[in-house]
């Protein structure tokens, strides 16, 4: 049997997972930054009809979650990235220490997977042969060691994304009249957050309608909340 299309395909199907989880990470990065952020300059507008404060609420708010995403981000892919490399370098050394235990424990992981003892062995020989360390972080951990995360990169993905998102009801707020601003950045917002939950339901295959429902439902209880302490701060003189 030729499976030299099915060898073809590995990497632009590794690819195609590894984009898409990027694109997910990004519209989940925008709905935070599009949610944070209205609910910031919805809190301050119905404190004060001003526009200063309300954008430079904004603005601080826009700054200061991009900032913590970014850390966030590259703090949890750091150590994610450190576990996989401690991962690979330990299995380097069993490789070098003790290769027969190793040939045994990955013809047995093929054994387990179904094939005969006799193929399970073969496999399990002609593969280390081929390229052992790849062979066993692959069957063993489920890692590619050319495939690791770059935290730095993680990090301005989600800086980027949220701040993209956080421009939204940012822009809405600054380029409104004060007597519709509030009105004007809800509608916006939630138009934002039904077009964001649409693309996350179909990369994630879930039911389109459950999941914009709970993320526009979020968004508006978010704003709605703000709303109704900005007013009562404003009441209040605070």
């Amino acid at each position: 049997m030729d499976n030299s299309g099915l060898h073809a395909r590995e990497p632009h199907s590794a690819g195609l997972s590894s984009r898409l989880n990027w694109l997910r990470a990004a519209v989940l990065g925008a709905n935070d930054g599009i949610v944070s952020v209205s609910g910031i300059v919805v809190g301050v507008a119905a404190a004060t009809t001003e526009t200063g404060p309300v954008v430079t609420a904004g603005i601080a708010g826009l700054a200061a979650g991009a900032v913590a995403m970014a850390l966030g981000e590259y703090v949890s892919v750091s150590s994610q990235r450190d576990s996989e490399q401690a991962l690979l370098a330990k299995e380097r050394r069993e490789l070098l220490e003790s290769p027969e235990e190793e040939l045994a424990e990955l013809a047995a992981i093929y054994r387990n997977k179904g094939l005969s003892p006799a193929t399970a062995q073969t496999v399990a020989e002609e593969l280390t042969a081929h390229d052992a360390f790849a062979a066993h972080v692959d069957a063993e951990l489920g890692i590619d060691p050319d495939e690791l995360t770059n935290p730095r990169h993680a990090a301005l993905a989600s800086a980027v994304a949220f701040t993209m998102g956080a421009l939204l009801p940012l822009l809405a707020v600054m380029l409104t009249p004060a007597s519709v601003r509030i009105p004007v950045t809800f509608g916006a917002v939630l138009l934002a957050l039904a077009l964001t939950g649409n693309l996350s339901a179909y990369l994630s295959g879930a039911g389109h309608a459950r999941t914009v429902a709970r993320i526009v439902i979020g968004g508006a209880l978010a704003m709605a909340v703000t709303y109704g302490i900005g007013h009562l701060a404003g009441v209040a003189g605070i």
